[in-house]
Parts: structure tokens; sequence; C-alpha cells
């Protein structure tokens, strides 16, 4: 995919990967293409084990605005539909899944994403960096849980991930209001983990930073980490540990271990294999 010319493009920078919303004359807003297209991005970079980082970017000043209402504000009211009443609550049941799993296929890639975020970050461009490991956005960026506002209740995964990231009170309020906020208050309350530079193409300039640091490291040992930060979920400390004994059990004796102590003793950067 990395050269398409599609809504989603993939381009490769050493072991960092860059997605990017390609969309600008529209400000990013995400019509069916993107609903396509994301998940086979991921689905490349998932099967590509030189990869070790990957960042979520935007061309032009704006994130996304959300959903494309002129595209697929039809689909939303039934527009065209045939059918029994049960025949199109299943057809739209299956849409709702099929954007469900195209975000959530960016939260199941093995090794950190990082979001780089600006302008304006709205609807399902909450969902899509919720489902990001870290956040850094430009200090211009607006964020809004806007379905509140047309309607709706979000379904394609804030209302489960924006919990986990800035609590159940903060999510409250800006679900239940749909408010929008700034990239100050989103770092107060952690949406966001810090503010970085002016605009959009700053703030993904220093994802693919961070994204290089972390690439850096040993890819089994962030691969290993993500791994153990997400089984956490739902496990109780004790649960959490055993998983994250019986993972260093298979993989502590590796060559990149080696490497780093080899390193260490000689004063130099490490090589790390990935083996």
């Amino acid at each position: 995919m990395a050269g398409d010319a599609g809504v989603v493009e993939v381009t490769y920078e050493g072991a960092v990967a860059t997605v990017w919303l390609s969309r600008p004359e529209a400000r990013n807003a995400l019509g069916r293409a993107f609903w396509l297209e994301l998940p086979r991005a991921s689905a490349e970079i998932a099967g590509d084990p030189a990869v070790r980082a990957v960042v979520l970017g935007c061309r032009g000043d704006h994130f996304t605005v959300g959903l494309d209402l002129k595209e697929l504000g039809g689909d939303l009211m039934g527009a065209g539909a045939t059918g029994s009443s049960a025949t199109r609550a299943s057809h739209r049941l299956a849409q709702v899944r099929a954007m469900q799993d195209a975000v959530s296929s960016l939260a199941r890639l093995p090794v950190p994403v990082v979001a780089g975020v600006g302008g304006y970050c709205l609807g399902a461009g909450v969902d899509l960096i919720t489902a990001c490991d870290i956040r850094v956005a430009a200090a211009d960026t607006v964020f809004s849980v806007r379905e509140t506002r047309m309607a709706i209740v979000a379904d394609v995964g804030t209302l489960q991930r924006l919990p986990r990231i800035v609590g159940p009170g903060h999510a409250a309020e800006l679900v239940y209001t749909g408010a929008d906020i700034g990239a100050t208050r989103a770092a107060e309350i952690g949406l966001i983990n810090r503010v970085a530079g002016a605009t959009a193409a700053e703030a993904v300039s220093a994802a693919q930073e961070l994204a290089r640091t972390i690439a850096s490291n040993s890819p089994l040992a962030v691969r290993g980490s993500k791994a153990v930060l997400q089984a956490n979920d739902g496990r109780t400390v004790d649960e959490g540990l055993d998983f994250v004994a019986r993972w260093n059990t298979m993989f502590l004796e590796s060559d990149d271990l080696h490497e780093a102590l080899a390193a260490f003793l000689e004063r130099r950067p490490p090589n790390y294999s990935g083996q």
C-alpha cells in the first residue's frame, strides 16, 4: 500500500511505518473508502516484521472531522435500504461491526502506535486516537466526542477505550456534553501525552521522533511490553504478574538481551535483531 493514492497511505522510514489519513481536501472526513482501507493498512504493517513502531498521522491541517456525513448520512438514516426491518437491522449491524473492526485493527497491532494529531479531531477521530498507545497533539487541536451532539451513541470504540485513558468522570463529561476541548485541557485529563508543536505537521513529526526512539529498543521487549499491558485488562494484579512471568520465561533468553549486556559492557549503542 505504500505510495497508493487512496484515502489511507502507508509510508516507511527505517523501522517506523506511518499511516496517513490522506484526504486533506475534505479535512480527512472518513467515508466508505477509509473503513475499507484502514484494516488493509493495518494488516500490511502487522505482516511486516521489520516494523517496530507505527505513527498515525494526517495530511493537511486537520486530523479528521469524523464521519463523512455527506457520504454516509444516508446510510445512517437507512436511505435506499430494502427488505424487512430485521434485514435492514442486520445490515446496519454488519456495517457497525466492520467499522469497529477497522478501528480495532490499530489497537491489535503488536507494536506501539503513536498518534500525531492537529486541527480538528472530532467524533470518529477520538475513536481512532483512543485505539493508539500514545497520543501527541498540536496546540491548535480541537477534540470532541461529537456523536452526542448529532443524536448518535458513539459506537466505534470511544465509549469503551476513553474511560480507561482519562477516567470515567472525564469520559462521561466529554461524552454527555459533546463539548469541544483544546490540547491544553486534553493534556490535563490525560487524553494526550503532551502538546507537541503548533500544527498538525509538527505533531506528526514529534510522533515520528517518538516512534524512532521506541524502534531503537529491542523489538522483543517492546512487543512483549505491549502484550503484557494489554493482557492486564480484566485481570487482577496477581493474574497479570503470572502472565508476565510466563512471558519472560519464554522470551528472556534472547539474542537481544545478550546484545544489550554486551553493548553495556562495551559502552556502545546496542544493535538489536529482534531474535
